[in-house]
């Protein structure tokens, strides 16, 4: 069976992780004849935001702490991970990327990549296992690897830092994926784009089985 991590930032779009993304992911993983264990950093999150109002709430929360919500409690600190234990690596998708995994939705192409997150990463390319990121999850890899092959839609603005970024980006539709096959990146666009909860299933659904068909 194949053994799949998955990465979350957080619970909630505008904070946290994208939870369609992120429930649909792990869905997928295991309709596809998969398991997964959840991971996430054990860090305060950059802010916390009122799902309702938009506004920035006066409080601090943990990402690991608020992705055991998603993950219903049975989650680890990223910083335990080891890339041996598993056959792929998956990045769902929410403003929680940016804000908390990495600096994006601050600094742009001068972001900073949390060091957990970064080793994931790299242990896995280096390894030639594959990796998946959903939504704007793409900018971590093209941030940390450089010179891969991807989509987060067709944004402009993230296009143009993804290239700046030394990758290539690829403009993509609801449910489509780009398969970077040389080095084994998946990823798909699902909220950069105005979608429907169907069409997100769809793309994690095809992000899974072209991450297993890499394995």
């Amino acid at each position: 069976m194949k053994k799949v991590a998955v990465v979350l930032s957080g619970n909630g779009v505008f904070d946290g992780s994208e939870i369609h993304e992120a429930t649909l992911t792990l869905y997928s993983i295991v309709k596809n004849g998969g398991s997964y264990e959840i991971f996430a950093p054990n860090i305060e999150q950059h802010h916390v935001i009122n799902h309702i109002t938009g506004e920035t709430m006066p409080e601090k929360r943990n990402v690991l702490v608020e992705s055991a919500r998603i993950a219903r409690g049975k989650i680890k600190d990223l910083a335990s991970f080891k890339s041996g234990d598993y056959d792929a690596l998956i990045f769902p998708g929410g403003f929680g990327v940016a804000k908390n995994l990495c600096s994006f939705a601050f600094d742009n192409i001068d972001c900073k990549v949390n060091k957990d997150v970064e080793k994931a990463i790299r242990d896995m390319f280096e390894q030639k296992k594959p990796i998946g990121a959903l939504c704007i999850s793409p900018v971590l890899l093209a941030k940390v690897l450089g010179h891969i092959e991807l989509t987060i839609g067709h944004d402009k603005g993230t296009a143009d830092a993804i290239r700046k970024f030394g990758a290539t980006h690829k403009e993509t539709n609801h449910g489509e994926v780009v398969i970077d096959k040389k080095n084994k990146i998946v990823t798909t666009p699902c909220y950069m784009l105005d979608a429907t909860i169907a069409q997100i299933g769809d793309g994690a659904n095809n992000l899974v089985k072209a991450i297993f068909e890499l394995i």
